[in-house]
């Protein structure tokens, strides 16, 4: 104990951990299928502009498939930017990787949910947030306003979008939030 009341308060506070970003989105594809098309055409769908580091010199987006794997963009002059590396591997439910995009890692989780026969639901769950400084979280990413102003509800909302649409477009509206 001591004889200051800010101490003693400020001693007293429990810090929580920022809530991790949640979308989703429904796909008419079945759980396999959806998740190699996922994995193996990201380069096809994933939108480089505006999210990548290298935009309009990105050739490709690669994700090896595998524990230990690599996550990055390739550009046009063979330059390679990492965005993580795979952490868990199981095709067809789910991969988990880092993300590195502000140097600190934090994690993205994405499962594939079998809703029926060719009914798929991709969820992405971003977490970790709680690594980064509060300057980290407010700094503009693909996106203005970072985490803090909903850069990563909104980017994840349209890279999930775009996946969609690879699949013929979304069954229902990509659902989303930084605490749902």
């Amino acid at each position: 104990m001591t004889d200051d009341p800010e101490t003693e308060r400020a001693a007293n506070v429990v810090r929580t951990a920022p809530p991790p970003v949640r979308q989703a989105t429904t796909v008419r594809s079945d759980r396999a299928h959806t998740f190699e098309v996922f994995v193996r055409t990201i380069g096809e769908w994933w939108p480089t502009v505006p999210f990548s580091n290298g935009g309009e010199q990105v050739a490709t987006v690669v994700l090896e498939p595998r524990v230990g794997g690599r996550f990055y963009e390739r550009w046009t002059d063979g330059t390679e930017c990492e965005w993580g590396e795979v952490l868990a591997w199981d095709p067809p439910e789910a991969f988990t990787t880092t993300w590195l995009v502000k140097g600190t890692p934090t994690r993205v989780e994405i499962t594939f949910r079998e809703l029926g026969p060719t009914l798929t639901r991709v969820e992405l769950v971003h977490s970790g947030w709680e690594a980064l400084t509060g300057g980290q979280r407010s700094e503009d990413c693909a996106l203005p306003g970072g985490y803090e102003g909903g850069a990563y509800v909104e980017g994840w909302r349209r890279i999930l979008g775009s996946f969609a649409g690879m699949l013929g477009g979304p069954v229902a509206e990509a659902i989303g939030s930084a605490d749902a």
